[in-house]
């Protein structure tokens, strides 16, 4: 299944979702403004996604001035907080998954214990939860997958994966985007899609960055139901990205000199 972001206005979000078929993963309740007015803001998106013809829904969490393996009590309660708002707008809204960043900051946050305090923090978020929304941890400034991986093994409930996302496995990983997808896949339920150079996290449409998109999604096809979202800004590079997504989606590789089909 694809999604985009609902990073377009509107009108743009409600045309490309007849024009492909694709659900979205929603942005609204990431903002904790959104959030301190959580009832009124959930029963204004539902009016929207009823407008935009949207069947299949995906929400981003809360991520800003949070950290969820914070050793400040005071931090973490507030984290939980935002986490909990943002898992009912999901419930509410029929949510297929949410996703939460790992608040990681390099250079500032030490890795040693950082997977234990992760997985304890969301063994207790998902306590009172089932599966009938997966909550997933996305990479951002991370810059090994060794910690998701061990975090990953450690949290023993059904709805939790993780969210890779290949852009910024590409700007900010020690290794190729491909190499994270290798070594977490046996974790990943869904991913983030779109392309930098390398240096700077750009949200460019597929194509005009760097990431070797052939070698990653040779793993990410062994993933199965693995799900995808489009995080590209503008509705013409997230209908690039989909002419090229598709393809792959399909089982077939592009290549310059050939395409070959896997299927």
């Amino acid at each position: 299944m694809l999604y985009f972001s609902h990073l377009l206005e509107d009108e743009d979000t409600k045309a490309v979702i007849r024009e492909t078929g694709m659900g979205v993963e929603a942005i609204e309740f990431a903002i904790s403004e959104n959030l301190n007015h959580l009832n009124e803001k959930i029963f204004s998106y539902q009016n929207r996604l009823k407008d935009m013809k949207c069947k299949n829904l995906i929400l981003h969490g809360p991520f800003l001035d949070l950290n969820p393996m914070t050793f400040d009590d005071k931090i973490q309660a507030i984290t939980r907080q935002r986490y909990e708002e943002a898992y009912t707008a999901a419930k509410a809204l029929g949510a297929a998954k949410i996703v939460y960043h790992t608040c990681y900051v390099p250079d500032f946050y030490l890795l040693i214990g950082w997977a234990e305090r992760m997985a304890a923090f969301f063994e207790e978020f998902l306590k009172d939860k089932d599966d009938s929304i997966e909550v997933l941890m996305e990479n951002v400034l991370d810059r090994q997958w060794e910690p998701l991986k061990e975090t990953a093994k450690r949290v023993q409930h059904p709805a939790f994966g993780l969210c890779l996302d290949i852009g910024h496995a590409h700007c900010y990983g020690e290794d190729s985007c491909a190499q994270w997808a290798k070594e977490l896949k046996s974790y990943i339920r869904h991913v983030h899609i779109h392309d930098n150079m390398g240096n700077k996290d750009r949200h460019l449409a597929l194509g005009e960055g760097s990431v070797d998109i052939n070698a990653v999604m040779r793993e990410l096809r062994e993933i199965p139901k693995c799900t995808y979202t489009i995080e590209c800004s503008t509705r013409e590079a997230v209908m690039t990205s989909y002419e090229i997504l598709k393809k792959y989606v399909c089982g077939i590789e592009i290549d310059k000199k050939q395409r070959k089909c896997y299927s």
